[in-house]
Order: C-alpha cells, then sequence, then structure tokens
C-alpha cells in the first residue's frame, strides 16, 4: 500500500475513534426516494451511509452483480459516492451467489457467516430477506455501534437490525452482540 494512502486511512481511523463516542447521540438521517434501495448501514463514527440498491442493468437484475453499494455522505453535503476499492473488498462489500432466476445468496465481504438472501417477493418487488428475532423479515437498516478497534478490525459493541416481518409487515428491531 502506498506510504500517503496508508496515513491517510490511519487518520480517518484515528479521527472516527476520537469522536466516535461524542457521536452516538446523533439523529441519523434515513436515505429515502429510491425505489431501488434495498437497505442501508450506518455506523457510530459518523453519519454517513452505505446504501445497498438493486443493480438494474437494461430492465433485469444484474445476475452478476444484483446489488449496487455507495455511500451518501450525509456528513458532508449528503453526496453520493461510490465505495473505494479497498471498502467494497474488506468492509462493506457483498459476496453474491446465484441460486436461481430471481434469488441470490448475500454474504458480507466483513461477516462471510451472516447470510441474507436476495429474492423477489410475493409482491412481485425484490428484498432483502433475514432473520430478526428468529422470524422471517425483510431488511431495511443495520445499525453498528463502534467502539474503538483498528481499520481492519473495528470493535463492535452491538449490531441493531430493523426490517420488517415478512408475513405480517409489522416493524422488527434486533440488538445483537457479535
Amino acid at each position: 500500500m502506498k506510504p500517503l494512502l496508508s496515513a491517510l486511512l490511519f487518520c480517518s481511523f484515528l479521527l472516527n475513534t476520537a469522536y466516535g463516542h461524542a457521536q452516538d447521540s446523533l439523529k441519523f438521517p434515513v436515505p429515502r426516494g429510491n425505489p431501488k434501495q434495498l437497505f442501508f448501514l450506518q455506523r457510530s463514527q459518523n453519519t454517513n451511509t452505505v446504501v445497498y440498491e438493486l443493480n438494474i442493468k437494461n430492465g433485469v437484475v444484474d445476475s452478476i452483480a444484483p446489488v449496487h453499494i455507495f455511500w451518501i455522505c450525509y456528513a458532508e453535503k449528503s453526496q453520493k459516492e461510490e465505495l473505494t476499492s479497498l471498502q467494497r473488498q474488506h468492509a462493506y462489500g457483498l459476496i453474491t451467489t446465484y441460486i436461481s432466476k430471481d434469488h441470490y445468496e448475500l454474504r458480507f465481504i466483513a461477516n462471510k457467516k451472516y447470510v441474507m438472501q436476495l429474492m423477489k417477493g410475493p409482491d412481485h418487488i425484490f428484498h432483502v430477506y433475514d432473520q430478526i428475532n428468529g422470524k422471517r423479515a425483510i431488511l431495511s437498516s443495520i445499525y453498528l455501534q463502534i467502539n474503538g478497534g483498528s481499520l481492519f478490525s473495528p470493535h463492535i459493541e452491538y449490531i441493531m437490525t430493523k426490517g420488517f416481518d415478512a408475513e405480517t409487515g409489522a416493524a422488527m428491531t434486533e440488538k445483537t452482540r457479535p
């Protein structure tokens, strides 16, 4: 890795760690108005948000890369930015496996044990399905409470997943410790 890039990443980590506790009480914005949005991920360090959206090419889901991932940088000017290759390959990227037409398995690069399903639902819309409180749910967001650690191995205090019961539509929330 180039020395300048390494130094910038280290400085970014130090700033995020130093200000992480002060920002726990931030009101996190909710990304809206994107009909392709599947779910989003937020972290305690700042309000910047990772958005996971359905990747449509020529009117159909891209079977090679069914999910497009990008930032909304709320802590700056709310601009949209692509993930860097480092972020995509080591932190927020997904491993996608084609299961069948309109069905994919998704795993986070950073936690390959966490399995989600991207599928077309009974409403004929694609959703990401997960388990929340032991029930099948449509995932809407993930929040990571981070307290220290390192750039490639942050200490995650807890994970908050939110979604909707796949059968009833009731809101669901689950807080887990890794």
